[in-house]
């Protein structure tokens, strides 16, 4: 491709308009939900122990594995949603709608039976305190009842973002996390609930969300005249490709979060102090992640319009835009942790040995955004196009080809050993996507074969 297309692709005012009109809303958004882990991470890591950080940062890490894992619940609806829009089929979008949000009520009442079993086993590997151990369960037993309205938040939140619609996401994950974080005070702070306090906080959030989502969707809805088969949806019928795609997401979620895991297992045979400033340091991953995926969201919505309409001219404009804004931004990202990381880890906790231990880590966590960019857009990118198989195979490659056998290699070789490993597998998670895509770019078939 020519530098002269590129860049007029990157001056073209309408394109920088409509990404930057849905990536706004959404890094705004975005950014407010490590807000709430900065919020959580402030309130309890100034308790008078480390192992109430420590087990919030354990439990917070199980719910998390239940909450990535069902990811698809969001990702697998984008995609589809999109493309619907881009034919202006009211129809389909009624019945993803309905089909998905029957979907997460089931997967709720599925998690709340198997509780005892899942979580036991999660924490059975986990090497730290009776007390941390009793601070996670605490956590997660009061989250679950979060659960059906999370789930059916991420449904919302991805049919928003098909539908080109950057403020309705904005605003449901706005009241989602501010509830969250001015409930963390007043119950943590105000009443001393401890982590229990900031369980309840968060389950209080995703309610009113869920409140604000539902009634959002009615004016979107009446832009697009269609008619819902409730039979259909509740039977499933048709949703054949939603399906295979989700649990393409599923598998390529279910891997990801098994790096999570293992970071915490690995950290764990260091010391609740270890486990703790792991859990600060993770929250600037959290920041990076969810400012960068504004822009990806961009991508996944505005590309998937683009594939709908099959408009190769579009699409590559939205590639070349949201490919350099989100360079930038990781840029200004590591500028920031560089210069302001240190006070940033004070403000979080004032256990001193959290504290020294977490600055000790922080460089690797101050460079993370340029390297694990790549992986945040390129998701984004086939989520819009809903090739969900490809992303579950480089990302089992990532895993399994890259991150299981340094982390086996480096097993006990300390926390630093942890991160370089962590960094290799965002470079493989970028490496493989992008590779699948420049070899069907290249070829004409990503939007002719699909």
């Amino acid at each position: 491709m020519r530098l002269t297309t590129l860049a007029a692709d990157w001056k073209s005012p309408n394109t920088q308009r409509q990404v930057w009109a849905l990536a706004v809303p959404m890094i705004l958004s975005n950014v407010s939900v490590p807000l709430v882990g900065l919020v959580d991470t402030a309130v309890i890591g100034h308790m008078d122990a480390a192992y109430h950080l420590g087990g919030v940062a354990v439990g917070a890490t199980l719910i998390t594995f239940v909450l990535w894992a069902t990811g698809f619940l969001r990702m697998g609806t984008t995609g589809f949603v999109a493309q619907a829009w881009g034919r202006r089929d009211g129809d389909a979008l009624r019945l993803l709608l309905a089909q998905l949000l029957w979907l997460a009520l089931l997967l709720s009442c599925a998690v709340w039976l198997l509780k005892s079993p899942l979580f036991s086993l999660g924490l059975h590997f986990v090497d730290a305190s009776p007390e941390l151990i009793g601070e996670a369960q605490r956590y997660v037993e009061i989250r679950l009842f979060s659960l059906p309205a999370a789930l059916a938040n991420f449904v919302l939140v991805g049919w928003f973002i098909g539908a080109g619609v950057g403020r309705a996401p904005m605003f449901l994950l706005l009241t989602v996390n501010l509830t969250n974080v001015l409930l963390d005070v007043l119950l943590v702070v105000g009443l001393e609930m401890g982590v229990a306090g900031a369980a309840w906080a968060t389950v209080a959030g995703d309610y009113c969300g869920l409140l604000l989502g539902l009634c959002l969707l009615r004016p979107l809805l009446a832009q697009v005249p269609g008619r819902l088969d409730w039979r259909a949806a509740l039977q499933l019928r048709g949703a054949a490709p939603l399906m295979q795609v989700n649990r393409d997401i599923l598998i390529r979620t279910l891997a990801l979060e098994a790096v999570f895991y293992l970071l915490v297992v690995q950290g764990s045979q260091y010391g609740d102090a270890v486990i703790a400033a792991n859990a600060v340091l993770l929250n600037f991953l959290l920041l990076t992640s969810h400012g960068l995926d504004g822009l990806a969201h961009a991508v996944e919505g505005l590309g998937g319009s683009a594939i709908g309409a099959r408009d190769h001219r579009r699409l590559r404009r939205v590639l070349v835009v949201s490919t350099g804004w989100s360079l930038i931004l990781s840029l200004a990202f590591v500028a920031a942790f560089t210069l302001f990381g240190e006070h940033i880890v004070r403000m979080l906790t004032d256990i001193e040995s959290v504290r020294d231990t977490a600055v000790r880590y922080l460089p690797w966590m101050a460079w993370m955004p340029l390297v694990a960019v790549w992986g945040y857009l390129l998701d984004g990118l086939f989520i819009s196009a809903t090739r969900a198989r490809a992303m579950r195979n480089a990302m089992l490659l990532s895993v399994v080809g890259v991150y299981v056998p340094i982390a086996w290699f480096f097993w006990g070789a300390g926390n630093h050993a942890l991160w370089l490993g962590f960094h290799l597998f965002m470079v493989a998670r970028g490496l493989t996507l992008g590779g699948w895509f420049v070899w069907l770019w290249w070829r004409g078939r990503w939007i002719a074969s699909h």
